[in-house]
């Protein structure tokens, strides 16, 4: 599970997130404005406060939720403190005001998405994720809690972040990730192309600058946009710091972080990228590159040579099945859970068998199948569920398994360990594919979310900078 944070607390490893976050125009439905103007107007003054005291007001209305003055205040705060333990150059006030407001509006946004669905993360997941990101940084949960308290920061606020951050991954994994398809052809395309490019290939480290094109923008629009990139790029051979301006000027997510994207396989980043970084030397940046999404600036940190594959590998291999249920609004995790012990219980019965159930109750693509996810290598499946399935011997069925896709009734049909160098191959080429296609369709999906938000600047500096 990846998760990311604003805090000091590097937690990089524990979610990559996505290359840009949309920042297109504001959707056209007044609706929700009414009951986020109702539920809190200018100010509010709370019982014993003078009527006259403002304590707080409405920066920004996203939907029927509002963002508060207090709100943003505490996250530029934040955002300011972890830039500074970082050496970073630091924008325009405005700049970096105007970043942290889109940034919020996006999130907010798809954290609203994600309870319409029915997406949900409980204290005791979130425990165990606290858990795993305290053992990620080396430290135990208490230890993870003294260091961010001694940095002046609210473990309580950590935690909601790392929940939110873990609602927007599930969201994301049931809205992108499970709809993209790699074909065979593609994979025999993507190996072929490789075979015929140099042997030797190359990891990138790599920064960008991304200035956005809004979806259905007309021509006068994209024009201001190139000449907004334009600008970007006489101030970067100018010598103005690459960090800066992308957390003055990108639209994407990782601006706040001074655009840094980090380590890519070059076969993993669109080929357009590739072809302008490999003319590149450490520290270079690339001429303007446009896309659909905008337009790009990308820096070449450093690059290094990737050490080839083992020719041959033996590896495990196991053939299973699941029944999977997911969570949705009229089904909750509990009666997933309780649903999934029944037909356990039809299972050690015998009264069924697992191809029947799984034909029957089973959410998933592999239901007609009868539960069939043919075989699996390690990494094929998530972490949550190989473990499970590794505890497994052949013919046993686990109890209820949780991941991000929802509850599992795992079957090990049978194992075996083979030589396997060559499906291993097509299955990193089907891996690369995937990534790539990911980084592009979660760039879109969030710059959808953004675009269907109905979304109102209420305080006036906010009206002026977006």
């Amino acid at each position: 599970m990846r998760k990311s944070s604003k805090h000091p607390i590097t937690l990089a490893a524990v979610l990559l997130c996505a290359m840009a976050a949309g920042t297109s125009a504001v959707a056209q439905n007044a609706k929700p404005a009414a009951a986020a103007a109702a539920a809190v107007q200018k100010g509010f003054t709370p019982p014993g406060q003078s009527k006259n005291t403002e304590i707080d007001s409405i920066a920004v209305i996203v939907n029927d939720e509002v963002i508060t003055r207090r709100e943003l205040a505490q996250e530029v705060n934040t955002i300011v403190q972890r830039m500074k333990a970082q050496n970073a150059q630091l924008p325009s006030a405005a700049d970096l005001q105007r970043q942290i407001v889109e940034h919020m509006i996006v999130q907010r946004a798809q954290l609203q998405m994600a309870r319409e669905m029915g997406v949900r993360v409980d204290d005791a997941m979130l425990d165990r994720a606290m858990v795993r990101v305290a053992a990620e940084q080396k430290m135990t949960v208490q230890q993870l809690r003294d260091q961010i308290e001694k940095q002046g920061g609210s473990y309580a606020a950590f935690r909601e972040d790392i929940r939110n951050e873990i609602i927007m991954t599930r969201l994301r994994e049931h809205e992108v990730d499970q709809k993209i398809q790699v074909s065979e052809a593609e994979v025999d395309s993507f190996l072929a192309a490789q075979e015929a490019a140099a042997a030797e290939q190359f990891e990138v480290n790599i920064s960008q600058i991304l200035v956005r094109i809004p979806e259905n923008a007309s021509p006068d629009v994209i024009a201001q946009r190139q000449k907004r990139a334009e600008e970007v790029m006489r101030q970067l051979r100018t010598g103005a710091d690459f960090a800066k301006m992308a957390a003055t000027y990108s639209d994407a997510s990782d601006a706040l972080q001074g655009g840094v994207v980090g380590w890519r396989q070059t076969d993993r980043i669109p080929p357009v990228f590739a072809e302008a970084l490999v003319k590149l030397n450490p520290g270079q940046v690339t001429p303007i590159i446009k896309s659909v999404g905008g337009f790009h600036i990308l820096k070449l940190s450093d690059k290094r040579s990737v050490a080839q594959a083992q020719a041959e590998a033996a590896v495990q291999q196991t053939h299973a099945r699941h029944i999977l249920l997911k969570v949705t609004p009229t089904l909750s995790a509990a009666d997933a859970k309780r649903r999934l012990a029944e037909i356990k219980q039809r299972l050690d019965s015998k009264s069924a068998t697992f191809e029947e159930l799984a034909r029957l109750y089973s959410n998933d693509e592999s239901a007609k199948k009868g539960g069939d996810l043919g075989w699996l290598v390690p990494g094929d499946a998530l972490p949550e569920f190989e473990q499970a399935m590794n505890a497994l011997k052949p013919g046993e069925v686990s109890g209820p398994v949780e991941t991000s896709f929802g509850y599992h009734l795992i079957q090990v049909v049978e194992r075996k360990s083979e030589d396997e160098s060559k499906e291993k191959k097509r299955n990193e080429a089907r891996m690369a594919l995937r990534e790539r296609k990911m980084v592009e369709a979660a760039e879109d999906f969030q710059r959808e979310v953004r675009d269907r938000a109905y979304v109102e600047f209420r305080a006036e500096d906010l009206k002026e900078a977006k």
